[in-house]
């Protein structure tokens, strides 16, 4: 990826997301669903998960893994609620 590295990256911000991104993958989470990307002066985390604890368990590895670096978060949660009403087709 090119771009300056985010603000407070003394080492290597490509590494530290390569190994966040395994993490996501193998452990607990086993979560597909979120991506994170090295843009210019911040790391940015986004996608969209089945559950509210999930998205707790995805904020917390963000904090272990990219600690010091400047990280936007956009993880919504998956409505996973039944339809409340028919839906209508033309």
């Amino acid at each position: 990826m090119s771009g300056s590295a985010p603000e407070g990256a003394g080492e290597n911000v490509e590494y530290r997301v390569a190994h966040f991104r395994d993490r996501l993958a193998a452990e607990e989470l086993g979560e597909l669903g979120v991506r994170a990307e090295v843009r210019p002066g911040a790391v940015v985390v986004s996608g969209t998960v089945p559950s509210a604890e999930c998205r707790e368990t995805v904020l917390r590895t963000v904090r272990e893994e990219l600690a010091g670096l400047a990280v936007h978060t956009d993880v919504l949660v998956a409505e996973t609620a039944t339809p409340d009403h028919a839906e209508e087709l033309p």
